[in-house]
């Protein structure tokens, strides 16, 4: 059995659409994979009661309990590999896991780090990519679906999916028309990495 292990920090919709492609198109039976475990660095997620209500198993490694760490960033994601390791993944996947990790922690998962960004890399890597695509005059945005390295929002690109830019468009509107992308996108990655 493939077990799959996705992050989330908020709401997690990329995570919730992942579940829902899962259970219709039978990844069980099909792929020999599995959701087994949703993991926040929050515990306020609200991802973590939808995984819960579809029989997931959930975690939280809270990022502020390290906080007082003399080696904040490599302690939180030492636990948070222990939480990962107890499922056994085949595949890691960030979805809306707002933390940078540490080199350690993506040399420990090589080839089965994959990541969301909402902006068509290499441009715009960060935060606020919607703004930033707006204030540059871009015709067209997007989002990449791209394996982890040790440097931010770099690696192999596994896909991309884009849309226009509106001559109305806020950073809010283009973030709608772009995440409803990345939920059709994202799932049909991670069945592509099961096979």
């Amino acid at each position: 059995m493939k077990n799959i292990v996705i992050l989330i920090s908020g709401s997690g919709s990329n995570m919730a659409a992942i579940v829902q492609a899962a259970q219709a198109q039978q990844w069980a039976q099909r792929l020999d994979a599995r959701i087994s475990a949703v993991i926040s660095n929050r515990p306020q997620a609200t991802g973590l009661a939808f995984a819960q209500s579809n029989g997931i198993a959930t975690a939280v490694v809270d990022h502020t309990a390290y906080a007082a760490h003399a080696q904040a960033r490599e302690a939180f994601d030492a636990a948070l590999m222990d939480a990962i390791d107890a499922h056994q993944p085949h595949l890691v996947v960030l979805a809306g896991f707002m933390r940078i990790l540490t080199p350690g922690f993506v040399a420990h998962y090589t080839g089965r780090l994959v990541n969301i960004h909402p902006s068509l890399l290499p441009a715009f890597t960060g935060l606020r990519t919607h703004e930033r695509a707006l204030q540059a005059g871009c015709q067209f945005a997007g989002a990449t679906v791209h394996r982890v390295t040790h440097e931010l929002d770099h690696g192999e690109i596994l896909a991309q999916a884009v849309v226009p830019v509106l001559p109305h468009d806020t950073a809010d509107t283009l973030a709608e028309r772009v995440l409803a992308q990345e939920h059709v996108m994202y799932p049909r990655v991670v069945a592509q990495l099961l096979k």
